[in-house]
């Protein structure tokens, strides 16, 4: 049996209009997304990315075929949900093999993102709001790899009976 490779393409929602997150669904996403494939590639390119939306906007197409996605995201200009379009763009943030690495992405980005947060705060409660989330996260972040590495002194100890 021959197992497919992928890419993932990891993808940002910038929309003037707040209420765009809010209101568009993974369905009108990936219509959105399988539309502009269509229009720029037509139904080679569609039948090539058959798109598989997983939620924050992690696009899964075949590894062989992924340029034919990318390069249809930037037609993307806008979302429409309940009859209501939002004007938007894709901004493409990561190309990854696995779900992990855009996973791993993702985290350093997000804490980029903060620390860019951080900076430009206006008020002392912002601004400790902010520096709570980061902790946060890197606390979560140390728990995990101390487990980990508790782990695995546990199984050295047991490894290393008489």
């Amino acid at each position: 049996m021959v197992r497919f490779k992928h890419r993932y393409l990891l993808c940002e929602i910038v929309s003037e209009d707040p209420r765009c997150r809010q209101c568009i669904d993974e369905r009108a996403v990936g219509a959105a997304v399988k539309e502009a494939v269509a229009r720029t590639h037509g139904d080679y390119g569609l039948a090539c990315c058959s798109i598989s939306f997983t939620g924050i906007v992690l696009l899964r197409c075949r590894k062989d075929f992924y340029r034919l996605l990318w390069s249809a995201i930037p037609f993307i200009t806008y979302l429409e949900n309940r009859n209501q379009r939002y004007s938007c763009f894709f901004n493409t943030l990561h190309v990854g093999g696995t779900i992990r690495t855009c996973q791993k992405f993702l985290v350093q980005y997000n804490r980029k993102q903060l620390l860019l947060l951080l900076h430009n705060c206006t008020s002392e409660e912002e601004r400790q709001s902010i520096q709570k989330s980061l902790l946060s996260c890197c606390l979560k972040e140390v728990e995990e790899e101390q487990s980990q590495s508790g782990d695995e002194d546990d199984d050295c100890a047991e490894t290393d009976g008489p």
